[in-house]
């Protein structure tokens, strides 16, 4: 069991039938009335988020999110192919469960499957991925004055701003939380 009191960010649990994730907390001591934590949580399952005030008093049991590393292997339409690397077991995972920043993910990557009592409800990339340009734009010399970006496609389709100074073929160091261009790799 967990009490609102003990919230921390990251920390989940069981309420009305729904798991859920804490994305911020507050502790609240107004002048005048009770104590009350003010919260951000998300359903795991669908990925809804919403605001919630709770007594700091008021108790959930605790959800154990499973988060198991899988190699991605392939895709077959809709469903995407995932290897446990220990028994060489493949589970297929449906589209509508990966989220955007899998979009960042090529084959044979390493990804982790959350699950909650065996169903998987999500898959998270690695922080950092390394892809290569397969088109852009040249960028001009002399139009580094100011952070001027360029849009870039990566081998793996998705598209990103880079610096004028990145050209086709070269690799770069993506944060695939954010989706944006971090180094040269």
């Amino acid at each position: 069991m967990i009490t609102a009191g003990d919230f921390r960010n990251g920390a989940t649990f069981e309420m009305e039938g729904s798991v859920y994730s804490i994305i911020e907390f507050q502790h609240v001591k107004p002048g005048k009335g009770a104590a009350f934590v003010r919260t951000k949580i998300r359903n795991v399952i669908t990925g809804a988020v919403t605001e919630r005030t709770f007594n700091p008093n008021d108790k959930f049991p605790t959800a154990f999110i499973e988060r198991k590393d899988m190699q991605y292997l392939y895709n077959d339409g809709d469903l995407y192919y995932f290897m446990d690397p220990e028994t060489f077991e493949q589970i297929p995972i449906s589209k509508s469960s990966l989220g955007s920043n899998f979009q960042f993910v090529k084959e044979n990557m390493t990804c982790k499957i959350l699950s909650y009592k065996g169903n998987v409800f999500g898959v998270e990339p690695p922080n950092f991925v390394e892809l290569v340009v397969t088109k852009t734009d040249p960028g001009f010399k002399g139009d580094t004055a100011t952070n001027a970006t360029k849009p870039a496609t990566v081998e793996t389709g998705a598209e990103i701003k880079v610096p004028l100074f990145i050209n086709e073929g070269e690799k770069i160091r993506i944060d695939t939380r954010t989706g944006e261009y971090m180094e040269r790799a």
